[in-house]
C-alpha cells in the first residue's frame, strides 16, 4: 500500500516498508530488514525477538529518535518525521531528573507545552494517582524504590497525553515480584486511558499477559517473523491467574519455539 493510500485510510500507526543500515569503519549492519506492520488505535503491541534483532531500533525509529534509511512510519495519517508530542517514550533507564519533585518531573514536558502553572499541577495529580502515587508528588527521585521511578517515568510520558505510547523494556531491571505487579498496574493504567502501546520485551510470559498482539522478529537483520494474535485466544480483563491456563501455555509454547529457532541461527 502507498503511503498516500495509508494516509487516507488508516487511524492508527504504520510501518510501512523500514530499512535501516548503520555505517560503520568495517562496513554496512543491516539491522531492519522492509519491516512493514500496522497497530490499531488504542491496540497494545508486543515486540519480541532475540538480542540485537532490532526491537528498540525499530522503536526509536517510531519515536523519531533515529531515521529510517529506507520506508516511513505513519501516525494518525501523518509521515512522522521527528520527534513529537503524539508519541511518548519510556526507557529502562528512568531519566528523572533528581533535583526536581515527583510532581514536577510529571509537568516537565507540559511546561515545555506552555501549559499554565494551574493546569500542569492538576495533570500532574491525576496522573500520579492514577500510577498509584498520589501523596508522593513532593518527594524527590531518589527517595522512591525502583518501580516507583519508573511508575513516575510513565506518569511523565501519559501527561503529555501522546496518541502513542512507546515502552523500550520499561520493567527490565525490576526484581521479578515488582515487574508482576507493574504489568497489572500498566494494564490497569491502559484501561483508565487507553493509548496505543508498543511495548519492546525480552520476556514472553510479559508479552503474552500484556498484549493484544506479540510481534515476533527475526533475527538480525530484523524482519516481522510471525504475530501471535493473543485477543483471539485470551480475552480481557486479565489477572495473573491467566499465566497458568491452557491457552497461555500454547502461546508460550508458539513463541518459545520460534525464539529458539532464531537464536539458533546466531550460533551458526
Amino acid at each position: 500500500m502507498r503511503i498516500k493510500d495509508i494516509e487516507n485510510t488508516n487511524t492508527g500507526l504504520t510501518v510501512e516498508n523500514v530499512t535501516k543500515i548503520y555505517k560503520t569503519k568495517k562496513g554496512d549492519i543491516l539491522a531492519l530488514d522492509n519491516v512493514s506492520l500496522h497497530v490499531q488505535s488504542n491496540e497494545f503491541l508486543a515486540l519480541l525477538g532475540t538480542s540485537g534483532c532490532g526491537k528498540s531500533t525499530l522503536l526509536r525509529i517510531i519515536c523519531g529518535l533515529e531515521k529510517t534509511t529506507e520506508g516511513s512510519i505513519i501516525n494518525q495519517r501523518k509521515v512522522i518525521a521527528g520527534p513529537g508530542a503524539d508519541r511518548g517514550m519510556v526507557f529502562q533507564a528512568y531519566n528523572l531528573f533528581p533535583w526536581m519533585t515527583i510532581s514536577e518531573n510529571i509537568q516537565f514536558g507540559l511546561k515545555q507545552k506552555n501549559a499554565s502553572r494551574k493546569q500542569a499541577r492538576e495533570i500532574a495529580e491525576h496522573y500520579a494517582e492514577l500510577v498509584g502515587l498520589k501523596g508522593f508528588e513532593n518527594q524527590y527521585p531518589n527517595s522512591l524504590s525502583g518501580g516507583m521511578r519508573q511508575r513516575v517515568a510513565i506518569a511523565r510520558a501519559l501527561a503529555n497525553d501522546p496518541s502513542v505510547l512507546l515502552l523500550d523494556e520499561p520493567f527490565g531491571a525490576l526484581d521479578m515480584q515488582t515487574r508482576g505487579v507493574m504489568q497489572e498496574l500498566l494494564l490497569d493504567i491502559w484501561q483508565k486511558s487507553p493509548k496505543t502501546i508498543i511495548m519492546v520485551t525480552h520476556d514472553i510470559d510479559e508479552a503474552i499477559f500484556l498484549a493484544d498482539r506479540v510481534a515476533i522478529m527475526s533475527a538480525r537483520p530484523g524482519r516481522i517473523k510471525e504475530i501471535l494474535d493473543i485477543k483471539e485466544g485470551i480475552s480481557r480483563p486479565r489477572n495473573y491467574h491467566i499465566k497458568t491456563s491452557q491457552e497461555f501455555i500454547a502461546y508460550k509454547e508458539r513463541a518459545t519455539d520460534i525464539i529458539r529457532e532464531e537464536s539458533m541461527k546466531l550460533l551458526k
